[in-house]
């Protein structure tokens, strides 16, 4: 069951995704395929790939599909590895990525970098990752993270330092936002990084 903090974040993922009027969407570290489904039934949406690593996950996000109704897009789920995807991912209008970037291991990081945003280059990008300042409202110790399988968890400075970085390297504007709760001292659940590249970044060449 997804909880109501989830429920939240996936709200604010499509809301970005309605913004920016995409037609096709990435879904890059799709998982069981929460977001998928959601998607698939925006109407303005014809297309949607979902990508991710783990078969099993695959299967569920095909299983979960299969028992939706969708707006007409046409949905693909395929795997690989995101940090090796590239220009074979290229040509959509929005990637989203929920949750995905703190299960890649920090010192890979500027490869998914590369690949989404000098290969792939959708014209808006939505990252969401936790908020490591809100754990304490989980019941989450100091010394662990939220997930066994997560690699790091951001703070909201470093996750803006992150995003602005990543966003002047490659010709993209940022803007980041707190999301799925809101404390009025430790800001939400999760924190949001929408991505949009900029006129300028349009002639840059893909690296």
């Amino acid at each position: 069951m997804t909880s109501w903090l989830h429920e939240q974040r996936l709200a604010a993922v499509c809301a970005a995704v309605r913004q920016c009027r995409a037609r096709s969407v990435l879904d890059l570290g799709c998982g069981d395929g929460e977001l998928l489904t959601r998607l698939a039934a925006e109407p303005r949406i014809e297309r949607i790939l979902g990508v991710d690593l783990c078969r099993a996950s695959l299967e569920r996000a095909r299983d979960r599909l299969a028992r939706v109704e969708t707006g007409g897009a046409q949905v693909a789920l395929i795997h690989g590895c995101l940090t090796k995807a590239g220009s074979r991912l290229a040509g959509f209008d929005c990637a989203v990525l929920v949750e995905t970037i703190e299960h890649v291991a920090p010192e890979r990081l500027s490869s998914l970098e590369r690949a989404i945003f000098s290969r792939m280059r959708p014209g808006r990008v939505v990252v969401t990752t936790p908020n490591a300042e809100f754990n304490p409202l989980l019941g989450v110790p100091p010394h662990r993270f939220r997930h066994p399988d997560h690699r790091f968890e951001w703070d909201r400075e470093r996750f803006r330092r992150w995003a602005a970085g990543t966003a002047a390297r490659h010709g993209y504007g940022v803007a980041c936002h707190d999301v799925a709760g809101c404390h009025p001292r430790l800001g939400g659940a999760s924190q949001m990084a929408v991505f949009d590249l900029t006129p300028a970044g349009t002639g840059r060449v893909a690296a």
